[in-house]
């Protein structure tokens, strides 16, 4: 149970279509500006904002500021291990071969 609790918040995040979507562009990209974003998505500026502070509060993405410029990068390694941890324990649970 408490690795589900855990693991909620993310599923919460990544349920979203659009912050998939900036997740698979920083996956490609490694570091992206609100700029860059917003020039390869059909989201708005706000609204490129608002779903990289969703992810910065969840601890799903880091920031770099260079300049006047706010780098965003994913931090997955923490939660990639959480849902790894997840995925044994449910396998565990209930014996899957």
């Amino acid at each position: 149970m408490k690795l589900f609790k855990e693991s909620m918040p993310y599923f919460t995040i990544f349920q979203d279509e659009n912050r998939q979507k900036i997740v698979n562009m920083l996956c490609d990209q490694k570091k992206m500006t609100v700029t860059e974003i917003t020039t390869k998505s059909d989201l708005s500026r706000p609204a490129v904002s608002h779903h990289l502070k969703l992810m910065l509060d969840a601890n799903v993405l880091g920031v770099e500021k260079r300049g006047t410029e706010r780098l965003y990068y994913l931090k997955l390694k923490k939660i990639i291990q959480l849902l790894r941890e997840l995925a044994d324990s449910l396998e565990k649970s209930s014996q899957l071969p």
